[in-house]
């Protein structure tokens, strides 16, 4: 007597006479792994992951007991995945129809890999689909104790984007952390990056503390983020495209630490600087170009130091802050005055909301600010030199009698 097929056994053929489209359908819905783990098990699905159209790698699904073993099996797997396989039957159209629109790669700065992980990574982007490059790169972490290992890996990674001009020029989005870069480094990577949207630096600095001077006219950059960077100086000189800019810095001018030029679609800033206490602060208007008249939302955060933006008459500000709506202060003291504040608010007639905060507010701005977070006294009308002009606004302030 014949045993009847299982059902297990009936649906997995059901699920392997699936065109490709459908199958591929299922594993982009998967985790890398498990979509290249039923890759391995099934001669049906063994050449899909070859033609999957996102991959995300990241050196911390790889194991090893060095950063090199861990680049050895992160690198193999990039080329691994990002080859045409070899064309297995005539049912099997890999070759023509392989397009790979998101790539993002985590990976060590490791100078024996690198030119491996770049060659891969060009030879997928030159097929001309690649929409979503992402590169998110760090040093290994056993070097970082010495100041000569930052700024070798920070060399390291300058000589991996010009041995791979055509990988740099496609990527969209580049986090670089722990790095030590020359003044100029920086500037020629932008340029270099010619789609480049984001940039995230963490905890990265330049020789000497010098200037960082980024002048890229031609470049596409929307949002620019500095945490915890070290530099004497921020200067763009001209970022046309740039909406969004995060600074959370040290600056060792005794001047203005930041200095934005042409920068005519920035929407948002939001500063934060660990000024040193025999720093004179400085003006806003010093800071900002007339043609930043886009701006809308402000956020500076004090981490309840010193305060390093001086009040200004309010005609230094109105034509920077004629579209301002949002502003907030961030770990600013309770003591301080209210009428400290005013120079912002009479220099932003549009303004709608406005937050001198002890602690910081969620992280997204557009979100209420929650009572747990925040001692909100309450909605209070400030009154105005044109009542009818400006609309009411929301103020947030500390407790008690300060502001």
């Amino acid at each position: 007597m014949e045993s009847r097929p299982s059902k297990t056994g009936q649906s997995r053929d059901r699920i392997s006479a699936l065109p490709d489209e459908l199958l591929l359908g299922i594993l982009e819905r998967l985790r890398l792994r498990d979509a290249v783990r039923a890759g391995a098990v099934s001669t049906r699905w063994w050449h899909l992951p070859h033609q999957l159209s996102r991959l995300i790698l990241s050196r911390r699904n790889f194991h090893g007991t060095t950063p090199h073993e861990i680049m050895d099996a992160f690198t193999g797997a990039t080329q691994g995945l990002l080859c045409v396989p070899p064309l297995a039957d005539s049912k099997c159209d890999c070759r023509s129809t392989r397009a790979v629109k998101v790539l993002r790669l985590n990976f060590y700065v490791s100078a024996p890999h690198l030119s491996s992980i770049g060659s891969a990574v060009e030879d997928t982007v030159s097929r001309g689909q690649t929409e979503h490059l992402v590169f998110d790169v760090v040093p290994p972490s056993s070097d970082l104790r010495h100041a000569s290992g930052v700024t070798k890996f920070g060399q390291q990674f300058m000589s991996f984007s010009r041995a791979c001009p055509i990988a740099f020029r496609w990527l969209t989005c580049l986090f670089l952390s722990s790095l030590k870069f020359r003044a100029f480094d920086l500037q020629r990577l932008v340029r270099a990056c010619e789609k480049l949207k984001v940039l995230y630096l963490t905890s990265c600095r330049l020789v000497k503390d010098s200037v960082l001077k980024i002048d890229v006219p031609n470049s596409v950059i929307e949002k620019l983020q500095f945490f915890h960077f070290r530099c004497k100086r921020i200067d763009l000189v001209s970022v046309p495209k740039l909406t969004q800019l995060e600074c959370f810095y040290t600056a060792y001018s005794k001047k203005t630490p930041l200095l934005l030029g042409y920068v005519p679609e920035l929407r948002k800033v939001e500063l934060c600087s660990h000024v040193k206490g025999w720093k004179a602060p400085f003006a806003l208007s010093e800071c900002f170009s007339m043609n930043a008249c886009k701006l809308s939302e402000l956020y500076l955060e004090f981490n309840c130091r010193k305060i390093w933006v001086k009040p200004e008459h309010p005609k230094q500000l109105s034509g920077i802050f004629s579209n301002l709506t949002r502003v907030a202060l961030w770990f600013i003291f309770p003591e301080c005055d209210l009428k400290w504040t005013l120079f912002i608010l009479d220099a932003a007639p549009a303004l709608k909301n406005f937050a001198p905060l002890s602690t910081r507010p969620p992280p997204e701005p557009s979100c209420p600010i929650s009572n747990d977070l925040v001692r909100s006294r309450s909605i209070v009308v400030l009154p105005t030199r044109s009542p009818a002009a400006r609309p009411l606004f929301v103020l947030h302030g500390c407790e008690g009698g300060e502001l």
